[in-house]
This record gives C-alpha cells, sequence and structure tokens, in this order.
C-alpha cells in the first residue's frame, strides 16, 4: 500500500471507528499534512512508508523544535504530536509501517488549566436576565431551556441541540427526571434533570410555531426560521447577557457546564459522581475540578481566617 492510501484509510478508521467529529478529523489531517510536508523537506526526498518505518527520534524531535521555533501554543504542538503519534499506531497496527522511535518521544508538557466557572451569584443573574423585547417569546424560551440544561444537568452544547422531539416528547408525557444522552464518543449516560429544566422544555414546546409540524427524529431546538438551531445563536445569546451584565470574556456556553461540576463539587458532590454526570471517559478529567474548589477555598480562608487577613 502507498502512503496516500494508508493515510485515506486511516481517516476512514478516525471517522467509523473512533467517530471522530468532522472538525477534528479535518485537525488531525492537517497536523499530519504538516508533519510529511516537514519531513519530505527534511529527508530531502518524498516520504514514503518504508522511510516512516526508519525514522529515528532526533527527526521527531527536529520536527517537534520546528513547531516551536513557529512560536505554536504548547497546546497546537502537542494536538500535533497526538495527531502524528496515532497515525503511526494505526500503520503499526495495520502492518504497513512499524516504528519504535515515536514511543521514546515524550508529549509536550502541557500547563494545567483550571476550567473557568461563574460564581453561584453570577450563574443566577445570567440565568434570571430580562427577555429580549425585539425578539418573538418563544425564541427566548428556546434559549432559557439550553442554558438551563448545560448548568443544570452540565450537557455539552451539542448534547442539548442533538436533542430530537422525539426524546422531548417521551420525556414530558412519562414525567421522568432522567435522560439519555449519548456523548463523546458515542459514550451513553443518564441525566438528572432539574424540576425548572423540564418546565422550560414544556413552555418553550408549547409556545414554538414549528414544533407541530417535526417530525419524531426532527431536532427539538430550532431556529428562528424552523431549521435545528445554530451553535453559534446560542454562543451569541451568552455573549449579549455577558455584555450585559459585565461578566468576563470566559462566560461561555461550556462555562455553564464547568459550573455545574464545579457547584456540584462544592457542595460535597464526590468525583465519581461528577463524572459520570459530565459522561468525561477518564477521571483525570474530572479531578481538575478539584483545583477549582481550592481555590475558592483558599479566596474563602484568606477573606475569612482572623489570622488571615493582611494588616
Amino acid at each position: 500500500m502507498k502512503l496516500a492510501a494508508a493515510r485515506e484509510a486511516w481517516r476512514d478508521w478516525l471517522k467509523s471507528e473512533r467517530r471522530l467529529a468532522e472538525h477534528t478529523l479535518v485537525a488531525y489531517e492537517h497536523d499530519v499534512d504538516g508533519f510529511l510536508a516537514f519531513m519530505t523537506s527534511y529527508l530531502g526526498a518524498a516520504v514514503t512508508l518504508d522511510a516512516l518505518a526508519k525514522l529515528k527520534p532526533a527527526e521527531f524531535r527536529a520536527w517537534l523544535a520546528e513547531q516551536a521555533s513557529r512560536g505554536l501554543a504548547r497546546t497546537s504542538t502537542a494536538r500535533a504530536f497526538s495527531s502524528v503519534r496515532s497515525f503511526f499506531r494505526f500503520l503499526d497496527k495495520r502492518g504497513l509501517a512499524r516504528n519504535g522511535a515515536i514511543g521514546a518521544i515524550q508529549t509536550p508538557k502541557l500547563p494545567r488549566s483550571i476550567p473557568k466557572a461563574l460564581s453561584e451569584k453570577d450563574m443566577g443573574d445570567l440565568l434570571d436576565q430580562e427577555p429580549d423585547q425585539e425578539r418573538a417569546p418563544w425564541i427566548d424560551l428556546r434559549d432559557q431551556a439550553v442554558l438551563v440544561l448545560l448548568y443544570g444537568a452540565g450537557l455539552r452544547i451539542s448534547e442539548a441541540l442533538g436533542l430530537s422531539k422525539a426524546t422531548v416528547d417521551g420525556l414530558l408525557k412519562t414525567g421522568q427526571d432522567t435522560l439519555a444522552i449519548t456523548g463523546k464518543g458515542n459514550k451513553q449516560r443518564l441525566v438528572l434533570l432539574l424540576p425548572q429544566a423540564i418546565e422550560a422544555m414544556k413552555a418553550y414546546r408549547d409556545a414554538c410555531p414549528f414544533m407541530a409540524a417535526l417530525g419524531p427524529n426532527d431536532a427539538f431546538f430550532l431556529g428562528a426560521r424552523g431549521g435545528p438551531l445554530d451553535p453559534a445563536i446560542v454562543q451569541k445569546r451568552v455573549r449579549n447577557i455577558r455584555h450585559a451584565l459585565g461578566l468576563p470574556e470566559s462566560v461561555t456556553p461550556h462555562a455553564l457546564r464547568h459550573s455545574f461540576a464545579t457547584h456540584l463539587l462544592g457542595a460535597g458532590g464526590d468525583l465519581r459522581t461528577i463524572q459520570e454526570l459530565l459522561g468525561h471517559a477518564s477521571l483525570s478529567t474530572t479531578q481538575r475540578y478539584t483545583d477549582v474548589d481550592a481555590v475558592r477555598l483558599t479566596e474563602v480562608y484568606r477573606k475569612a481566617h482572623p489570622r488571615a487577613k493582611a494588616r
């Protein structure tokens, strides 16, 4: 098999087996394209599967050094290395090219990021924001339902907008307070719904003028013209509320999910339960929220403890 055919087979595997989103597939391909272009220049010849199998650690490090010299963020370099490593693992599993040298290269270390959550007060202000008088009332009810789902159930925006009419109709008809969600990697989980979230979805359903014409598999959340709601509309709504309340730029739809996890942890929720509710594959991802809570506890301590106050 030639290199071009191997790359196409790798892409098909990522799409069908790994079920990566289209934008993630594009990023992986872009990273591997950049790696192969560098190696073509570095080796002075067209790259083949045989050439990939013979690469040494020094040549992988030369590529990483070139990435750093271009001023790329460490997160970009780490992602590119992950893409290239995925490609080499695929080649190895298919018996197309085996290279143990890449295993000797360490992934670039990344700074440990702490999710930016809203305070409970700011979260309350965001959800209680007055409706936009220039828009149809049902659109405000729609946005309210989406935002309550992001914060109240910890959903990703894609998960909320991916709900079908049949799913929500079934939920409202049975009076259940749990919802089966299919998240990243086609992984399913159960999430609990607050009464406010259920009421918000019902209010939006009853007011939406396009709801009666929908089929059971159609998207529940709709745009102003009746098509599936674009995530950019939700992002714009949060941005407008953020500006109106004077909140920081870090307040995005995804920050509502961070706030869900942080507030649960602060109220005594255990990490394993929060991991399940968020749909994280690894507990280490959820453990980032302990850092958030530690920051909050430190602030409370310094403000409240008599000996911690500056004299």
